[in-house]
């Protein structure tokens, strides 16, 4: 049997003042952090293992890259491979509110609660020691690959060609009335969904789920399940993929010409981790 999903109302998860554990898997481990004005985050550091990245939901995140700094804003994004040198703070003097992913997930929940001390976390790496920072991606606010599909719309913030594609990040705005793709399962890939604003609708192996804005649904493999916004007002919504990969399903969707029937949307995604049931 797989494993149940995750759905989770404004506020609930795991975690402390300072962070909420939102995805505990193998695949993935998402947590919203919140930084106080000017708090730093740890020392500089690489992984080994694991892409590391940021999505900036409120306030500015500073991004450091080897030496070279960044700031991002609201719905900026930064995707870190291994290897690369890095550490992030709250530059301003407003709180921050982040999404982190880590991808392989590689015990990060774990190492949050003290109970991981080998986590693929490693400190005390002198300066341009680390591969070149131009491979981690860092995507400015409102920037990113645009994907047309219909009335609807997605932006592609990271996919199967950055870093060690693990993961996929997706904006995206469900426009009033969308059906929602066929029914469907991944076999290896956690498709997850986090509700900015509006209610989006998931059907979850017959249960029908309503996320309103804040409301995170996590789907592992194997569940059938599928999404669509019944309602009078678009939905703005992130959807995270671990390992990224189905992306490359909406890009052709979105490149096809002329309308899509469901059979021929049925071909295109059997290429992919996306069966239709």
């Amino acid at each position: 049997m797989p494993d149940a999903p995750t759905i989770l109302r404004p506020g609930e998860g795991e975690g402390t003042e300072r962070y909420t554990i939102l995805a505990d898997r193998e695949e993935l481990v998402l947590t919203e952090f919140r930084y106080a004005p000017g708090q730093d985050g740890p020392r500089r550091h690489i992984h080994r293992h694991h892409a590391d990245a940021f999505y900036v939901l409120e306030g500015d995140l500073r991004i450091t890259l080897d030496e070279e700094d960044r700031v991002l804003g609201p719905g900026g994004f930064v995707l870190i491979p291994p290897e690369v040198i890095h550490t992030f703070g709250n530059p301003s003097d407003r709180p921050g509110r982040y999404l982190n992913f880590h991808a392989p997930g590689c015990g990060f929940g774990d190492y949050l609660r003290g109970d991981k001390p080998d986590f693929d976390q490693h400190y005390d790496v002198p300066p341009g020691s680390g591969r070149p920072t131009s491979e981690a991606k860092v995507v400015e606010p409102g920037e990113g690959e645009l994907l047309d599909l219909g009335p609807s719309r997605s932006t592609v913030k990271s996919g199967v060609d950055d870093g060690m594609g693990s993961l996929a990040v997706l904006e995206s705005t469900v426009a009033p009335g969308f059906p929602g793709p066929v029914r469907h399962v991944h076999e290896r890939m956690v498709d997850s969904f986090y509700v900015r604003e509006g209610t989006l609708t998931l059907q979850l192996d017959g249960e029908i789920v309503e996320a309103g804005a804040g409301g995170f649904v996590l789907v592992p493999p194997g569940n059938a399940h599928t999404f669509s916004n019944p309602g009078d007002e678009p939905v703005s919504l992130l959807n995270f993929m671990a390992p990224a990969g189905v992306e490359r399903y909406l890009r052709e969707v979105a490149a096809f010409p002329g309308p899509l029937d469901p059979a021929k949307m049925a071909e295109i995604a059997s290429k992919y981790d996306f069966r239709a049931i």
